[in-house]
């Protein structure tokens, strides 16, 4: 672990952003245009001592979770993420298969979108960061770990996880599902994170293997939605989608359609979602 070199490159990190850059109102009495190192600590979930100790050169080694939590709080890119992970003695992460790392360009449309649902996807449907209305919404992802974390493994696999969709659209979601992880397969090649979870679906999953056979290639997301929350019922929602380039992760900003809906959806920012599971 290279700690000097990790506390510079974080100080120089922080310096150069500034609270709009990650979706945090200015304030007053700032001494410096940069973030402080309390509202990176929030950012990051980790106390402000120990990112202070971080920046002094004499904290602990951060774990890999650690540093990817870190790494998205400092909208940091793909090669300045390898780096703060070899500075603090982790391997980097592989590029090939999908990661956890979202890219600092969704996220920082994704930091400006306080007052409708919206999430970042990676291409085999994990949901890496959502605003606090899409956790009200879905409730909270990206706490699953291992093929939980996708919503297509959900889907097939986890009981409940169709409720939020009416009834004669679960056919259509089923089939959207398996088109966009085809694309994610295509993309990935066999031995990706697309490749086994396609393995583990087709052996757990007679539904999935059917309409893997049907050889559908597509990204699909449905221009309107109708979602259906336990306690405020149907919301008529239209659905935007932002790709990054490369296809491999997309922003999903879920608006609302009527002033019925809109109605709704500052409903959800005050219902929350302590009382819900997560859903697809």
């Amino acid at each position: 672990m290279e700690r000097t070199d990790l506390a510079e490159f974080l100080r120089r990190r922080r310096d150069e952003l500034s609270p709009q850059d990650v979706g945090l109102a200015a304030g007053a009495r700032r001494r410096t245009a940069g973030l402080r190192r309390e509202e990176v600590a929030q950012l990051t979930g980790m106390s402000v001592d120990y990112y202070t100790r971080l920046e002094q050169a004499r904290g602990p080694q951060p774990s890999t979770q650690m540093l990817s939590a870190l790494a998205r709080s400092l909208r940091l890119t793909a090669d300045e993420r390898d780096y703060l992970f070899r500075m603090a003695g982790h391997s980097a992460p592989t590029r090939q298969d999908a990661s956890p790392h979202v890219v600092p360009a969704l996220q920082g449309v994704l930091d400006r979108l306080g007052d409708t649902p919206a999430l970042i996807l990676s291409d085999i449907g994990e949901a890496l960061v959502a605003n606090r209305l899409a956790v009200a919404l879905f409730g909270d992802p990206t706490e699953l770990t291992g093929h939980a974390r996708s919503d297509v493994y959900r889907w097939f696999r986890v009981e409940g996880a169709r409720d939020l969709y009416p009834v004669d659209d679960q056919d259509r979601q089923s089939r959207a599902l398996v088109a966009n992880l085809r694309v994610a397969f295509g993309a990935q090649g066999p031995r990706s994170r697309a490749a086994e979870l396609v393995r583990v679906l087709l052996d757990e999953s007679p539904e999935f293997a059917a309409l893997w056979e049907r050889q559908e290639v597509a990204r699909r997301f449905e221009d309107h939605k109708v979602l259906i929350h336990p306690a405020i019922g149907p919301i008529e929602l239209d659905c935007q989608v932002l790709f990054t380039e490369d296809q491999s992760q997309a922003l999903l900003v879920l608006s609302p359609r009527t002033s019925t809906a809109a109605e709704q959806i500052r409903l959800l920012g005050v219902v929350g979602s302590e009382r819900f599971p997560v859903r697809n």
